[in-house]
């Protein structure tokens, strides 16, 4: 399958869940799935839920990476913000925490989360993970939640960590990884892009 045909039907999948959250998806989605991963129900229902409701993460990125105060974070892949509350809570009062995403339906969700919030440290805006709209050597903290296995263009993501994090910051990221290969019958499909 064409990798940008990949990338449309991601954005497509997710930003179906940030449009009915409730619905079925071919992935875990909102707050029990987010309490199941280690996310504190008492931090939950400190952050709006437009945010929590839509989250769809694969690990608690934000609860295990070290976030000193004051910090610089990236959340790449940010989705509906969840990580991004988190790691303005962590960071505190001086921490900026700059949300980045490619659906704009999730970027909606995560902006209006922020506005509700009246959480002036966070900022979200749309772009694409290997085209940054981010400063050489302006982050401290990076973190990705799940989209590495879900983007085609991985080499240039990465490249793309490496230039916005500072030297000595760091980058916490988790992912899906497969224990073997799947059975040849589970092959990458239009209505299954899991597979």
């Amino acid at each position: 399958m064409d990798a940008s045909r990949v990338r449309e039907l991601v954005r497509e999948a997710y930003s179906a869940a940030a449009e009915a959250p409730e619905a079925g998806h071919a992935f875990p989605v909102g707050r029990a799935f987010a309490e199941s991963l280690g996310y504190c129900g008492e931090w939950l229902q400190e952050i709006p839920d437009e945010s929590v409701e839509a989250f769809s993460g694969v690990a608690g990125v934000s609860l295990n990476a070290a976030i000193p105060p004051g910090a610089a974070v990236l959340d790449l892949g940010c989705g509906a913000g969840l990580d991004s509350f988190i790691s303005a809570r962590r960071a505190g009062p001086g921490g900026r925490i700059l949300g980045i995403d490619f659906s704009a339906a999730m970027l909606k969700r995560a902006v209006s989360a922020a506005k509700t919030a009246r959480a002036a440290s966070l900022l979200f805006c749309q772009a694409d993970g290997e085209r940054l709209p981010v400063k050489t050597g302006s982050i401290d903290v990076a973190l990705v939640n799940g989209i590495f296995n879900l983007n085609p263009a991985r080499g240039a993501i990465f490249a793309e960590l490496a230039r916005v994090v500072r030297r000595g910051g760091a980058v916490y990221a988790a992912e899906l990884i497969l224990r073997q290969p799947p059975p040849p019958a589970a092959t990458a499909n239009l209505t299954d892009w899991f597979a």
